[in-house]
């Protein structure tokens, strides 16, 4: 399939990487975006996003990994994303689990 083709096809982030990430807000949606299709856990959030050093990014998404009731007592996770300068995602971690009633 031609490159035009697989553009039209797409998802909306796909332009953006196609063009490469403009800022944090764009290496934000590229991460969350790319996580949460990986892991299959809800979005809460993105918590970080900086440079890395070779002109890509990290970014830290937090997603729900457990739904309890009471809402206090669920688990949070929070991945650290690593993106390269076009966006596409490279690797991922989770770096914390956490309740989401717990302190700091």
């Amino acid at each position: 399939m031609t490159e035009a083709g697989e553009r039209r096809r797409g998802t909306a982030s796909a332009p953006t990487r196609g063009r490469g990430v403009r800022g944090a807000q764009d290496a934000a949606r590229c991460a969350a975006d790319g996580l949460v299709q990986l892991v299959s856990h809800r979005l809460e959030g993105v918590s970080s996003v900086c440079r890395s050093e070779d002109d890509g990014w990290l970014v830290n998404v937090d997603v729900l990994e457990l739904a309890r009731i009471p809402d206090t007592t669920s688990l949070l996770a929070t991945y650290e994303v690593e993106l390269d300068s076009a966006g596409e995602l490279l690797q991922y971690r989770r770096i914390a689990r956490y309740r989401r009633g717990a302190q700091d």
